[in-house]
Parts: C-alpha cells; structure tokens; sequence
C-alpha cells in the first residue's frame, strides 16, 4: 500500500523529460552481492527492501544490467513487475562485468544496442524510462578526458527513435560531453560525482539546473577529509540527525534540480535513509555546511 504524502515524497519532485521523480529515489547496487557480485545473500531481504521502498514512495529506482551481473534487474522484476505507471526504472550502459567481477569498457555502439536489449528482457519491459551512457572516464578525471561520446550517445539516439528508450541521459561527464551529446538529442539526467566536500563539478551541475536538467550526484559521504568529517558529524549531532541525513538534505537544499538514489541492502537503513534525507537544514546549518 502506498500512503498518503509518502517520506520519499516529502522532499518534493522534479521533472526530468515527461517524468515526475520524486526527489528521493532508491540506488539498487546494493542490492547485488559483495563488490555488486553475484547473488544477495538474502534474495528475500532484497525484495522486501524495494517492495518496502515503493510503500515509502519511492518512484525512481536507479540499477543497471551490470550490477550482479544481471541478478539486480532480475529481483527488481521479481520484486515490482509489472511496474504500474507510477513506477520509473533507470539504467546505465557502457560497462560490463568479466567472470571474477571485474568491470570492463563496453561502449561500441554493438555492445551498447545488445546492452539496451539485456535490459528490457530482464526488466520485462517494452520500453526504458531513461538509459544513461555511462562514459569510461574515472571519477576524478572526468574533467580532463577529452574522448568523444559522439558514436556511442548517437547508437542510444537510434534506440530512442525505434521507441526503445523514452529519454538519455549521462553519466560521469565533463561540461564539453554534455554539450556534445546536447547536440545528438535531448539529455534529461546527468549522473556525477558531487558533495559537500568535492564541488569540482560545480560547472556541470549549474548547467544542467539551467537547462532544466535532473542531476543526480553520487558517493554523497566520498572523498572527505576527517577535519571536513568533523564538522560534517558536529552539525548532524547538533541537529539530533545522522551524517548520511545531513550530507543528503545538503544536497537537496544546494540545487533544486538535485535528486537523491540512497541505496542499501537492509530494510531499516532504507526507511533512514528515507526518513533522513526529507531533513530540512537550518540556514545556520546550511551556512556551516558550506564552508566544508
């Protein structure tokens, strides 16, 4: 049962191409084995959190065919199918797995096309909400790698033609990759690395808000120093809240085209993560946050 004004519904919504995404989402990783290998240990467990995620009005639920492999598109299915239309899945393509869990480049468009097709099949879908290519660059040189997308945004852009994908997105992208792909067809998310800490993509991040464009910022605690750490945890005790609920209700409250896709693999760290990140910071919070 979905209740009324659900937790993840408290922190508003945004429009990202036709779709209304509540702002809160859920990140299904987790939801893969260690190291997002192999199978769950609870396959049960696993159902219940995003059965449990959708009761809190989760409607944006973020994976990927390389997370298992394949076992997380498969327990989404098992665990939402069918999806109903309040329900919106988005996936990434441009790495796979290898046999011991490595991740590899698979970006020719071939590889692209056939990873689209994995995706409908194990999600049971006819058509994609959004399919983000994710690029090849690390996190924290995605700025500096000047590598094109042109072949591989433009395979995704025919996939779209052919009714196969509602709308594209990005993932790890520089400001020049974003213009790029701008000119092949309409990007609608952009999913980088960004928080309170790291605002090297702060460029990124005002161009998509001025385009009206959903940024989607991931690894909200990554890369802090423990001074950054310190005052991190000082305004989360102050508050009565947790790190994790601060960090995110930062971000929330930074941008408003900013979603959230907190992910976990335990029932009870969802409905915090939740419940957390509908936190409403104080200015003097907020002013203390920003000079991490």
């Amino acid at each position: 049962m979905i209740t009324t004004n659900p937790p993840a519904a408290r922190a508003g919504s945004y429009r990202v191409g036709d779709l209304d995404l509540n702002r809160i989402g859920y990140g299904a990783m987790q939801l893969a084995g260690p190291g997002v290998f192999g199978p769950p240990r609870d396959r049960a467990a696993a159902i219940e959190v995003l059965r449990t995620a959708v009761e809190l009005g989760v409607n944006h639920i973020d994976t990927a065919d390389a997370y298992g492999p394949y076992l997380t598109n498969e327990i989404i299915r098992e665990a939402l199918f069918p999806y109903g239309d309040h329900m919106h899945i988005v996936t990434k393509v441009g790495v796979v797995r290898d046999e011991r869990g490595g991740w590899l480049p698979a970006n020719s468009p071939e590889s692209l096309r056939a990873q689209v097709h994995d995706n409908l099949r194990r999600l049971g879908l006819d058509v994609l909400d959004v399919v983000n290519l994710r690029t090849l660059a690390g996190i924290d040189d995605r700025v500096d790698v000047p590598d094109t997308l042109v072949p591989q945004f433009e395979a995704l852009a025919e996939l779209q033609q052919q009714g196969l994908i509602r709308h594209l997105g990005l993932s790890t992208v520089s400001l020049d990759q974003l213009a790029e792909a701008q000119q092949i067809a309409p990007v609608v998310c952009v999913q980088n690395f960004y928080n309170i800490a790291n605002r090297a993509d702060a460029a990124v991040l005002a161009a998509t808000a001025e385009q009206h464009i959903a940024y989607v910022p991931y690894f909200p605690l990554g890369g802090f120093s423990p001074l950054q750490s310190d005052v991190l945890e000082s305004v989360a005790k102050r508050l009565g809240a947790t790190p994790t609920a601060v960090a995110q209700s930062w971000l929330l409250q930074h941008s408003p085209n900013i979603l959230l896709i907190p992910g976990t693999s335990s029932v009870a760290h969802l409905r915090e993560n939740i419940a957390g990140a509908a936190l409403s910071l104080p200015p003097d919070a907020v002013a203390e946050l920003d000079t991490i």
